[in-house]
């Protein structure tokens, strides 16, 4: 019998697992994750334990277990990276999120299979520009990412728009921007958790809670804006791309509706059932010039593109986040 088997690269990690586990419902998938797990301690394992796959491969595996198996591969779903923004060694990170990009890119695109892959918001850098969602190259080259982990994730978008222009790409190939994602499956991210994860033993707990003071007169403290998307649309727009062979481009990924962190918040303390109680205290001078202020997708082009859901609000994406998994003993998807 011929194997389908979809390829997800970072597929233990917070964004991948959950669209494991969303493919994984597809009995007639053989959904293959490619990931690094670390320490068992860490809980990594844990983010595909409750799913069927249909092999594990180690990284540094991919291209050989690729090479063997290429026939019956539909799709390469690509979330594998190095997703810290405040990570030191860029040499580290352009590797990861541009040569090794790359490459599979190029693999995909000499064996005609399909590719989906993360890009990122931060490719936007301080939003001078705008949030809109232009994949021509000289759309794509003219953002200025405020970050080594933005400029990868730029550049490679750079490399396959040029690619594709030039004849040579994967049948389809389509990389979204994520905006600022949440939900299950992030308790391994330590500090770059959302700041639903972050807060909630706090609030579990009945202690205060702390937000960063706004340093710009136009914004009140707490009230910074960015686009929160709840993973499940993330996984479900992965899920329907993997559907429509058709849709290639870069494309945004998030609600498209702008909520400060304060909203975030009370959207916490209210799906906890518990009062309010928010410090804020100064941002660190480190990172005040680069602050992002405003973020918001527009969502018009993958719209356009035929998907029709609509995505789920910050209010209830919290409380099904805390209700379904972080209040739970076993709080993965």
């Amino acid at each position: 019998m011929t194997r389908r088997i979809i390829f997800v690269t970072g597929g233990a990690g917070f964004i991948g697992s959950n669209i494991v586990a969303k493919l994984a419902q597809d009995q007639d998938l053989d959904v293959v994750v490619c990931d690094w797990l670390f320490e068992a301690d860490l809980g990594k394992w844990r983010n595909i334990a409750k799913h069927p796959i249909g092999d594990f491969v180690a990284p540094e595996a991919m291209f050989e277990w690729l090479e063997k198996r290429w026939r019956d591969i539909e799709c390469v779903v690509h979330m594998g990276a190095v997703s810290s923004t405040t990570e030191p060694d860029a040499d580290k990170i352009i590797h990861s999120n541009f040569t090794l990009s790359r490459d599979l890119f190029r693999w995909c695109a000499d064996r005609q299979r399909r590719l989906i892959y993360a890009s990122s918001a931060a490719t936007y850098g301080d939003g001078a520009l705008g949030f809109e969602d232009k994949d021509d190259f000289a759309s794509l080259s003219a953002l200025r990412p405020l970050n080594t982990y933005g400029w990868s994730k730029a550049l490679f978008d750079v490399f396959a728009a040029r690619q594709a222009a030039r004849g040579y790409a994967p049948p389809q190939w389509t990389g979204l921007k994520f905006f600022n994602v949440y939900g299950p499956n992030e308790e391994h991210k330590d500090s770059m958790k959302s700041v639903a994860a972050q807060i909630w033993p706090k609030v579990r707990d009945g202690l205060d809670i702390q937000l960063f003071k706004s340093h710009r007169p136009d914004y009140a403290d707490g009230g910074q804006l960015r686009d929160f998307v709840y993973v499940r649309d993330v996984a479900d727009i992965v899920a329907w791309l993997v559907n429509s062979p058709d849709v290639s481009g870069v494309y945004n990924l998030g609600s498209g509706k702008a909520r400060s962190f304060a909203d975030m918040a009370k959207a916490v303390f209210a799906a906890a059932g518990k009062p309010a109680k928010i410090d804020y205290i100064p941002m660190p001078p480190a990172i005040r010039d680069k602050y992002q202020y405003f973020t918001e997708a527009r969502m018009e082009r993958l719209a356009a593109a035929g998907y029709n859901q609509p995505m789920t609000s910050l209010e209830d994406g919290i409380t099904d986040y805390l209700q379904t998994y972080l209040s739970s003993p076993d709080p993965y998807r």
